[in-house]
């Protein structure tokens, strides 16, 4: 699969919701929350400035960067769901 967002735009894959709480209780699918943190499949070129030059982006490919709860785009392609957000929508990235 070959992706490629346009702009400022990033390529999300989501990372699976906890299946178990902290006290041992598993969840079912209907009681998960929606993952708020993925790993960076694809950036964009860069947001274009008014001068006509590209911004830098922040991100790379496979950081794992944290984003809002219902922010972005979610799309499936050939079975894999992605979300799709604005470099400017991440809240941070998660380093190790």
């Amino acid at each position: 699969m070959k992706l490629r967002p346009l702009d400022d735009r990033v390529v999300i894959k989501q990372l699976e919701a906890k299946e178990k709480t902290a006290g041992g209780i598993y969840l079912p699918d209907t009681a998960k929350e929606k993952p708020q943190i993925g790993k960076v499949i694809a950036t964009g070129p860069g947001k274009t400035l008014d001068n006509g030059k590209r911004s830098q982006m922040s991100v790379k490919k496979n950081d794992e960067v944290i984003y809002g709860k219902y922010i972005g785009n979610e799309v499936e392609i050939e079975g894999e769901k992605y979300v799709i957000v604005r470099e400017g929508d991440l809240l941070g990235i998660v380093e190790k």
